[in-house]
């Protein structure tokens, strides 16, 4: 089963690029709620182990306006190769999901 609607993961390092792209997606209507938690990461990068905080990002969206999401992402991204993982909601309360449709914009 899934709802036609999802979330969207992208870290980075900094607290205002954080603010500044959630501020974005919901100017744009293009998520209905973006959350924010400090994270510690440890990845491979470039052949050598890093670990780094990060500011990772839990974005609520549709499904199709994942295309746009992403395209937001990746032209304001301060990453080289920036996390934009699709995740999609199976199931959620009517309420909420009702909620997500209704702030969110409808695609073009």
């Amino acid at each position: 089963m899934e709802s036609g609607f999802g979330i969207v993961l992208t870290t980075v390092a900094a607290p205002e690029d954080a603010r500044r792209l959630a501020d974005g997606l919901l100017d744009q209507r293009l998520a209905a709620c973006a959350q924010t938690l400090p994270i510690q990461s440890a990845y491979r990068w470039k052949g050598a182990i890093r670990r780094e905080p990060e500011i990772l990002l839990l974005i609520k969206t549709t499904a199709a306006l994942y295309p746009e999401v992403e395209a937001f992402l990746r032209a304001r991204h301060p990453y080289e190769t920036p996390e934009i993982v699709w995740l999609p909601i199976a199931a959620g309360s009517a309420d909420y999901l009702a909620w997500l449709a209704a702030e969110t914009k409808t695609p073009r």
